[in-house]
């Protein structure tokens, strides 16, 4: 699954994905820590990129997250596939991954707390557009809160004559 180069979605959904297990990885995403390791001399681009560390991580954990300079080649693509529908496990990119089953494309919509020109920015509403192949291919929206005023992800609530007037629908799930 492909996050759109969003890393607050990614995490969103890692964190969903991961409620009930143990345990989670992230490879290739600096943002996430990856600082010190930099300014220590380590290549994040090319030092986790290996499919061999992917595989093991995605026998081992249930959700990994891979970062956007993360590459891999189209065979061992299709080997990482093969380790996931054996083990179960999830692989969320921030970037583009080549043969993911959906592509999350997110739009900002505007942010809540700031009136003309001044005030604390309290959430982020955004448009999440998913789409892909197989199931997937449809393509489906929803409005959310990443984060939401109370500080938590979730979806917008709309009122009934808005809900109407756009058609929209606010129903990803996490499926798998």
């Amino acid at each position: 699954m492909g996050a759109g180069g969003d890393l607050p979605l990614l995490l969103a959904l890692a964190a969903l994905a991961a409620a009930d297990s143990v345990a989670w990885a992230a490879v290739g995403v600096p943002e996430l820590g990856g600082l010190a390791a930099a300014q220590a001399g380590l290549d994040l681009a090319t030092g986790l990129v290996a499919a061999q560390v992917l595989a093991v991580l995605l026998e081992s954990v249930p959700v990994v997250l891979v970062g956007a300079s993360v590459r891999v080649p189209e065979r061992a693509v299709r080997r990482l596939r093969a380790v996931m529908r054996r083990s179960g496990a999830v692989l969320l990119a921030a970037g583009r991954w080549p043969g993911a089953d959906v592509q999350l494309r997110v739009a900002p919509v505007g942010w809540a707390g700031v009136g003309r020109g001044h005030g604390l920015l309290r959430g982020r509403r955004v448009t999440v557009t998913a789409g892909g192949r197989g199931a997937a291919a449809a393509p489906r929206s929803a409005e959310l809160w990443l984060p939401g005023p109370d500080g938590l992800v979730g979806s917008v609530e709309r009122g009934p004559a808005e809900a109407v007037r756009s058609g929209a629908r606010a129903d990803l799930r996490v499926v798998g």
